[in-house]
């Protein structure tokens, strides 16, 4: 008998992932898909609409279905300065200067970014002062789930209320603060939704 608390994710296997992940390597999905899976069961979002967000966002953040670091780019380094100089002072990311926009760069599956976020999100997840003393722990699979389970669920009321009226715009800017990689996740989402029919 189905474990009513597991929703879905007992469904989503790695073969249906790799559908949703066109460009993502087999073993990066079999590696960091229970821990995904596991973290939102714990959060209680192991229904159909959440698990497919997370997915999604996955796949608009971490195309490739694996944690990481967010690169250098003119959207968070200026020509002449150091790396992620642009995040140094940014007050809404709780940053307090050099070196934290290089040190709270966007990380893990949802690219978590800045020293208010890592240590919100850290406090939350069990960790408090250890993601902001370590922030590599963030591309951790196990961590890097966490955050994202306890991101979404932050979120998950406005995100549920766009996904229910088939706004994916509105539900990627609730992670993302924009519309970034906002295409390929309305066809994660989709896709998944499809092949979980």
């Amino acid at each position: 008998m189905p474990n009513p608390d597991r929703g879905v994710v007992d469904r989503v296997t790695v073969d249906l992932a790799t559908q949703m992940f066109p460009g993502a390597k087999r073993a990066n999905i079999e590696a960091h898909l229970p821990s995904v899976l596991d973290s939102l069961v714990e959060a209680g979002l192991a229904d159909r609409p959440m698990v497919l967000m997370a997915l999604a966002t996955i796949r608009a953040e971490t195309a490739g279905f694996v944690p990481l670091s967010e690169f250098k780019s003119r959207y968070n380094s200026s020509p002449d300065g150091h790396p992620f100089d642009l995040y140094d002072d940014r007050a809404a990311l709780g940053n307090r200067g050099a070196p934290d926009g290089e040190r709270f760069r966007g990380r893990g599956f949802i690219q978590l970014t800045g020293r208010a976020n890592y240590e919100r999100i850290g406090a939350k997840i069990g960790l408090g002062e250890g993601l902001v003393e370590d922030p590599e722990l963030a591309n951790d699979s196990r961590v890097a789930a966490r955050i994202l389970a306890a991101f979404l669920g932050d979120k998950q009321d406005r995100i549920r209320e766009a996904l229910a009226a088939g706004d994916f715009r509105t539900a990627r800017k609730a992670v993302n603060g924009g519309t970034h990689g906002l295409q390929a996740f309305q066809e994660c989402y989709q896709t998944g939704d499809r092949l979980l029919a």
